[in-house]
């Protein structure tokens, strides 16, 4: 997607929420608004197909299967005006939360993105993350080693609440239309005793990929 149209949206959509855009990279689909790495797939809510809260967390689904992807991260005190224009093609807000307090966007084979704000400066708890995204539909689960795609996540307290469609796509308007055909999410499993935390890592380790 050519640089003139992230300007754009820098110009129409307020200089308040859009930091510098860094580079994704995405696999399966997808990448994270994690906290401390946790990625619990097996509560994923896959209802919307774009942003999807887990129990703690969520995954954001992208256009391409494996490649990069441009994004922003912001965090505000209080939910900020829809943006205008029409830049962003779907914009979703999903309940997402903190257990630590350490939300922050990753790729999930390469952890952490630098240069990215953290999404949970008030700490631990509940946090609204409104996603707006451009570009799905150009290359849908194809490869892409430049980035087509544009995401903006933006993020504020707030208590849990259901799912809003602010915005959607012709792409997002028919994944809605089957969504009953998505993955059901699945209670979060037990926390792990010291005992069981303590095995699982050496289970890990035998396997050669300790966290």
């Amino acid at each position: 997607m050519a640089s003139f149209h992230w300007s754009h949206a820098v110009t129409t959509a307020g200089r308040s929420l859009m930091g510098a855009a860094q580079n994704v990279y995405v696999t399966e689909g997808t990448f994270g608004v994690l906290d401390s790495g946790e990625i619990p797939v097996q509560t994923a809510d896959w209802s919307n197909e774009l942003a999807v809260p887990m129990s703690e967390g969520a995954l954001i689904a992208v256009g391409i299967h494996l490649g990069e992807i441009r994004a922003t991260a912001s965090s505000v005190s209080g939910p900020p005006p829809v943006m205008a224009g029409d830049f962003w093609e779907e914009i979703v807000e999903v309940s997402v939360h903190a257990p630590t307090g350490s939300l922050r966007v990753e790729s999930l084979e390469h952890g952490p993105v630098d240069g990215l704000a953290s999404l949970s400066p008030a700490g631990p708890g509940w946090y609204r993350l409104r996603v707006h995204a451009r570009g799905r539909s150009i290359l849908p689960d194809k490869t892409s080693s430049e980035p087509m795609e544009d995401y903006l996540l933006v993020t504020w307290p707030a208590p849990q609440a259901d799912a809003d469609i602010v915005r959607a796509s012709e792409r997002l308007e028919q994944d809605l239309a089957h969504a009953n055909r998505a993955p059901k999410p699945q209670p979060a499993p037990p926390a792990r005793s010291s005992e069981q935390e303590v095995l699982r890592q050496r289970l890990l380790r035998a396997k050669g990929r300790a966290e």
